[in-house]
């Protein structure tokens, strides 16, 4: 058995921990919050922005599993790009990481907000955004058993909704424009924008290499959880994407709450009660593991010399990066203030697909040609992805941004 690299956390989690882990980060925000402007995008060209959003998030996972596996410590790209580029890489994939979950953060709390008190949406996501790190805060065991029971419950709210949409007979009628984006054209630059939202979703999978330092026997590990978690969401986004084609084709008209829309299809009102407390518990799911994440990657930049070096202390109690992960709620706090779901999203997606670049630039580094061609595609698909979201937002053809 081979040692375990040095490290000031405590490895306490497996393959089982660790999927999770990567499940808690993905299922949530994205899956009931993401139909509706990704929709309004991509039109009935939804499949293809989900297959783009699946195919780079896979070159990702593939760049950051080897990585991590030649540098299992915290950090995720900041590591990387800090030993395999320069310490400016670091930087910049630390901090665009940081901004980027902060927003999807706040996102997931403002989901949280809008589908149990709509009119008191931002204090009921500041209140969840203070429950997700007093949690995190008692131990990454404890954090990893919460999530554990909150993905079983949004799984089982997910498959019943799915079902319920397939299996209930549909009469009739063609496909209605989204009453939140009317007279929307698709071409190709909103497809991929629409692909930017998706990725949102799928990009929980790295929230799995940033705890490098807390996981046993890395180099196996992190890879297993990454494949595990990843093509358990991928099945779940594939029926839900059908699920709101299918609705939509008959003249559903889509609001805020995409998957709220299809229960009201069902004529149940338990359907219903049913979505919005998988949304909660979703968007729940994703904030502590969000927090987490953000948490330790400023605690690895602080260690690093990167961010303000009292960031680095390490709680002896519960082996937490407590201070770290204070500044990851603040920073949160600070994007829920404007409200704005969609923003919340856009902002999200710009950033970790340039964090990703910075992943891709380091993978390029690593021995093996295969090695390149999965980063320079990899690179290629994020450089194409954000600049249509950001051409989207720009022109203000973003839903909600």
């Amino acid at each position: 058995m081979s040692a375990q690299p040095d490290t000031r956390l405590r490895r306490s989690l497996g393959v089982p921990g660790a999927v999770i882990i990567g499940l808690s980060a993905m299922l949530g925000t994205g899956v009931f919050a993401v139909w509706t402007p990704a929709l309004g995008l991509a039109g009935t060209w939804l499949p293809v922005a989900l297959g783009l959003a699946a195919l780079v998030a896979t070159l990702n996972a593939i760049s950051t599993a080897r990585l991590a596996m030649r540098h299992p410590e915290s950090g995720g790209a900041y590591a990387y790009g800090r030993l395999r580029l320069n310490p400016v890489a670091g930087v910049v994939a630390g901090y665009a990481f940081t901004v980027g979950k902060s927003a999807s953060a706040a996102a997931a709390a403002l989901t949280i907000g809008f589908y149990s008190w709509p009119e008191q949406a931002r204090l009921v996501a500041i209140a969840s955004i203070g429950l997700a790190l007093a949690i995190d805060l008692r131990g990454i065991v404890k954090s990893t058993r919460v999530s554990a029971g909150l993905v079983s419950l949004v799984l089982v709210s997910l498959l019943v909704v799915v079902l319920t949409a397939w299996l209930r007979p549909l009469h009739g009628g063609a496909a209605a424009p989204l009453s939140v984006l009317p007279g929307a054209q698709v071409d190709g630059p909103a497809v991929l924008a629409a692909a930017g939202l998706l990725f949102v979703a799928f990009a929980g999978y790295a929230r799995i290499t940033v705890l490098g330092e807390e996981v046993r026997s890395p180099e196996r590990t992190i890879p297993r959880a990454m494949v595990i978690s990843f093509v358990v969401v991928l099945i779940t986004y594939a029926s839900v994407c059908a699920a709101v084609l299918s609705a939509w084709r008959i003249g559903v008209a889509f609001g805020p709450a995409s998957l709220e829309g299809i229960a009201e299809l069902a004529g149940q009102d338990w359907v219903s009660g049913l979505v919005r407390l998988g949304a909660i518990l979703g968007a729940g799911s994703v904030l502590l593991s969000l927090l987490a994440g953000i948490g330790r990657t400023v605690f690895a930049m602080a260690a690093g010399g990167h961010a303000p070096k009292p960031l680095a202390a390490v709680s002896q109690r519960s082996a937490v990066p407590s201070r770290a992960a204070i500044i990851a709620a603040v920073l949160a706090v600070g994007f829920v203030l404007p409200g704005r779901l969609g923003w919340a999203l856009a902002l999200s997606a710009a950033s970790i697909l340039a964090y990703y670049s910075v992943a891709h630039l380091a993978a390029w580094t690593l021995p093996g040609s295969s090695s390149r061609v999965v980063s320079l595609l990899g690179l290629v698909g994020c450089a194409g992805i954000l600049s249509a979201v950001l051409a989207a937002a720009l022109t203000g053809s973003l839903p909600g941004s």
